[in-house]
């Protein structure tokens, strides 16, 4: 299903006739995500609600760009989200891609923008592939990837003396990544890996593989997986008392709309590594209660990356003066950024935004003075600490 929306109240006949828009630059924004299934919520429609807040707040309309933002679900099936970018770039004349969580779809939609032209801007997929084995001068990975994730949360646990590790991986690319950078991270910080199991993504249950991580002798089960399937995995090791047996969860990658739906009370003492978190300063409380007011919930780092990377794309366009993607995505890597959201960084060569990263802890039940009041904030992780370092050939500036 495809979803448009028209923004600033102008009519598309207005736009063919008004001599005032006449010399306008036209862009249009695809949104591609899961608008369904176990990834809705930390993507889905709130990153269409914040690419749209994003064109608002940069007022478009009055720098003189005329922006139409597109949607579509790809359902967490490359085959699917291929051709829909494949029929967005040649049918409907999409410039840009955001969000794209899932790396397998990501990777794909990666591949299809560079042949077509298109720029692929994601915040929703981990792998580091997107700006490694398989970077493209077409691609910007603004929010997070799994490095970033276990140079957080997989260090910290391991220098707190879990050394023992076994890893539930969601059996695609991101969770092979997630798990890879984290054991390397472990390993690295004098810990092993006992063992691992690839779990069918998405999974109900986890029943047979907490029993293994369980009879592991681990003493962290590390959840390489995310969105609804963490929620089940967590609430299942609870139901099975593995945690309260002494064992603990890494979270690998989770996100405050997880912690919601689970309660502090599930998920007090979790530890968890972020690039955003709605109550850090009076920016981000600003931008998450407008977020709130429309979408109904605060907003994942996912989707405080679409509009981030949203408001940087618009100023590359803006600053280049059209919408020919190797010019805007040049423009993007050589203009540093200072984001009310993300702070201050820059985009490398390979398309790896670099900014801070955080490590939080879930707040108890008693410390929590709302129902959105969640996380502590432990550390904050640099951004040359968080990702991995460019690999020479996926410098794009120097070609």
């Amino acid at each position: 299903m495809l979803k448009r929306i028209l923004l600033g109240g102008i009519s598309l006949a207005a736009l063919a006739t008004s001599p005032v828009l006449a010399a306008d630059i036209q862009v249009k924004i695809g949104v591609l995500n899961d608008r369904s299934g176990v990834y809705a919520d930390l993507s889905g429609e709130g990153s269409v609600v914040a690419a749209r807040m994003a064109v608002e707040d940069f007022k478009a309309a009055e720098k003189g760009l005329a922006v139409e933002i597109i949607s579509a679900d790809h359902q967490n099936k490359p085959d699917i989200g291929s051709n829909i970018a494949r029929q967005w770039y040649e049918v409907d004349k999409v410039n840009a891609i955001f969000d794209v969580p899932t790396s397998s779809v990501a990777l794909a939609v990666a591949e299809i923008s560079n042949q077509m032209g298109g720029l692929l801007i994601d915040s929703g997929a981990g792998a580091t592939d997107l700006t490694g084995a398989q970077c493209k001068p077409t691609t910007i990975h603004w929010t997070y990837d799994t490095a970033a994730l276990a140079n957080g949360t997989g260090k910290a646990m391991t220098e707190a003396g879990g050394k023992k590790w076994f890893f539930l991986t969601a059996d695609y690319a991101f969770g092979h990544s997630l798990e890879d950078q984290t054991a390397r991270v472990v390993k690295a910080t004098g810990g092993e890996v006992v063992g691992t199991v690839n779990v069918p993504f998405p999974a109900t249950d986890f029943s047979s593989f907490l029993l293994q991580a369980q009879a592991s002798g681990a003493n962290v089960i590390g959840l390489a997986n995310a969105g609804g399937d963490t929620v089940n995995a967590i609430k299942q090791a609870s139901e099975f008392g593995i945690t309260q047996a002494g064992q603990k969860l890494a979270a690998l990658l989770m996100f405050v709309t997880d912690v919601h739906a689970l309660g502090p009370q599930t998920s007090q003492g979790l530890s968890l590594t972020e690039a955003f978190y709605w109550d850090q300063n009076d920016a981000t409380r600003e931008w998450s209660t407008r977020f709130e007011a429309i979408h109904g919930s605060k907003p994942t780092m996912v989707q405080a990356g679409v509009y981030s990377s949203a408001m940087h794309y618009l100023q590359a366009v803006e600053a280049v003066g059209n919408t020919d993607n190797l010019a805007v995505a040049a423009k993007m890597k050589e203009t540093p950024f200072d984001d009310p959201l993300f702070g201050k960084g820059y985009i490398r060569g390979d398309g790896r935004a670099i900014h801070d990263m955080f490590l939080f802890e879930v707040k108890k039940p008693e410390d929590s003075t709302g129902e959105w009041d969640l996380y502590n904030q432990i550390a904050t992780i640099s951004g040359e600490d968080a990702f991995l370092p460019m690999l020479d050939e996926c410098d794009f500036t120097k070609k």
